[in-house]
């Protein structure tokens, strides 16, 4: 069992920076695939950012290469999303993740837990 807890959301205008944390309960934090989604109002949750086990592979949705960067540090338990850039379509409420196995980073039924989720907004 794995507890997800997300924090860093906030209110920032359009080209500001937030950085998201996600914090696991338990030892095998390194074991585990970790992701970052997002669900706007009225739409589905979609796939924002991942990354493998060791943190050496990521991935990114097209709409936030070269904004977001996902990194992981396996000692504090606790992946990130650092997001620059930011554009009021950004916002929403941003969840974190963690995958036993992953064979496409975008399906979300791939992913075992799941935060509570933070909210970003974006303002124009």
């Amino acid at each position: 069992q794995v507890q997800l807890v997300e924090s860093g959301g906030g209110l920032v205008q359009a080209g500001g920076s937030l950085r998201l944390s996600c914090a696991a309960s338990g030892r095998t934090f390194s074991s585990y695939v970790m992701g970052w989604f997002r669900q706007a109002p009225g739409k589905e949750r979609e796939f924002v950012a991942g990354i493998s086990r060791s943190g050496t592979n990521t991935s990114y949705a097209d709409s936030v290469k070269g904004r977001f960067t996902i990194s992981r540090d396996n000692a504090k338990n606790t992946v990130y999303l650092q997001m620059n850039s930011l554009r009021p379509e950004d916002t929403a409420i941003y969840y974190c993740a963690a995958a036993k196995v992953i064979i496409n980073w975008y399906v979300r039924d791939q992913y075992d837990y799941w935060g509570q989720g933070t909210q970003v907004t974006v303002s124009a």
